[in-house]
């Protein structure tokens, strides 16, 4: 039986008291203790029936989402900052874009910071750790911030050599008695930023899924953003701010924030997304102003797809109102999350009875999160069509206004549906028992999926 040490009145030795003779015996710890039990059971209600809030644009935007006056208000409304000339480069595949990055941090001179979800030791990751730890006994100042939930099966001792290099590693949240009101809340970013020129942006932690195939699974298809341009201080300014948070420093200088002329094409915003108290995020501004303003297509690829009702309504309105076509990628039988899948199918029935096209990946899973609206915006970052990424994780996200990479991100978007299969009304509305037998179990747990 659980006991409980009480000190004696008369000796200073100290006596074990039964758990149940203490609830028997003490009116007061019987108090505190079902006072405790219900502040946990109200946050967990709260936590999974809290409403959602409601996203309307009160009037349809005004301008066209190719003007100066359009970006100013995306300026405005998700207090971020449109860079310009900014270049930025579509990476597919981890076989792909983990060399660049490693090739990106061998040639460090000051500084590589990194945030990360799942940073998960394997090849890939030996590869990275090995590529950090000789760049920080360089004198390259290494930081990594890596989320406590997320990275949680990454022991400390396999950065041991990283750090008697001279690097750092801190955990975003870690699972703590004093701050277990936010464990909820993980950062979800992931992003590479190296001496203040070059980041790197998108859905894929550091992890061998990303890169190869993991016991007979495929690898996972997913894309990476290098950017190189002024957007690249915004992307930095975005790690600072998990940076101090984990570790209690507050990182400046010229050599952290390097203003650069860029050649590129692209007009950018870096959106990052932390929580408010009422749940409100930057991210789901931008998403929300932006498929509103679509009068042409939407293609939307993700890997969790749980619109609310307000983005439900708003892909809706897009194709009923404005005649745009609406199309919609998520993963097949290979998504990681089963009772994901089941909760996002439920809800299919209201878009396809719209004219939205849903499209299911058939090779593995696909964990792409990228947005392109009407052929000319290109939104990419960490965030998923879900409430944990719109509501509850911090997230970051880039709006680049380039019709070139909003091309290369449609012809990439097109080869990927020759690998899928698409979802019709009737198929459907013929899904198996089983599957709604999930999609209950699905929607009680939505607002934590």
């Amino acid at each position: 039986m659980p006991t409980i040490e009480k000190a004696g009145s008369e000796s200073q030795s100290r006596r074990r008291v039964p758990l149940g003779q203490l609830w028997r015996d003490s009116k007061a710890f019987r108090v505190i203790a079902l006072l405790s039990m219900l502040a946990v059971i109200s946050v967990i209600v709260i936590a999974l029936f809290s409403p959602p809030l409601k996203y309307q644009l009160a009037e349809p935007p005004a301008f066209q989402i190719t003007s100066e006056a359009y970006v100013d208000q995306l300026e405005a409304l998700t207090t971020s900052h449109a860079s310009r000339r900014n270049r930025v480069e579509h990476i597919s595949n981890g076989e792909n874009f983990y060399p660049a990055m490693l090739e990106a941090m061998r040639g460090a001179q000051h500084s590589i910071h990194l945030e990360a979800y799942i940073f998960d030791k394997g090849e890939v990751t030996d590869r990275m750790i090995d590529v950090l730890t000789e760049r920080a006994r360089a004198g390259v100042k290494v930081r990594l911030v890596l989320d406590a939930v997320g990275s949680m099966h990454t022991p400390r001792d396999y950065f041991d050599a990283f750090r008697q290099a001279g690097g750092r590693v801190e955990l975003y949240h870690p699972l703590k008695w004093n701050t277990w009101i936010r464990t909820n809340n993980r950062t979800h970013r992931e992003l590479v930023v190296i001496d203040g020129n070059t980041a790197f942006v998108g859905g894929a932690g550091v992890a061998d899924h990303w890169y190869k195939p993991v016991e007979d699974s495929p690898r996972w298809r997913d894309s990476m953003f290098r950017i190189q341009g002024d957007a690249v201080r915004w992307i930095q300014g975005t790690f600072v701010e998990n940076w101090l948070e984990a570790s209690g420093e507050l990182l400046s200088g010229d050599n952290y924030f390097v203003q650069q002329d860029g050649t590129g094409s692209a007009t950018a915003l870096v959106v990052n997304s932390s929580p408010s108290q009422g749940g409100s995020t930057h991210a789901r501004i931008l998403f929300q102003t932006l498929l509103a303003s679509a009068t042409k297509s939407i293609d939307i690829t993700t890997p969790y797809f749980l619109p609310d009702e307000s983005l439900r309504n708003e892909l809706i309105r897009a194709v009923k109102e404005r005649k745009a076509r609406v199309r919609v990628l998520v993963p097949g039988d290979g998504i990681d999350h089963k009772l994901t899948r089941a909760t996002s199918r439920q809800m299919y029935g209201d878009l396809l009875e719209a004219g939205v096209e849903v499209f299911e990946y058939s090779p593995s899973m696909i964990h792409a999160k990228i947005l392109v609206v009407d052929d000319v915006w290109a939104i990419f970052g960490s965030t998923n069509f879900d409430n944990r990424s719109f509501g509850i994780n911090d997230e970051i996200n880039v709006a680049a206004l380039d019709p070139h990479l909003a091309a290369a991100l449609t012809s990439q978007f097109e080869q990927d549906l020759r690998q899928s299969h698409a979802i019709t009304l009737e198929n459907w509305r013929r899904r198996p028992l089983t599957e709604r037998g999930l999609e209950w179990l699905g929607w009680l747990l939505e607002r934590q999926q």
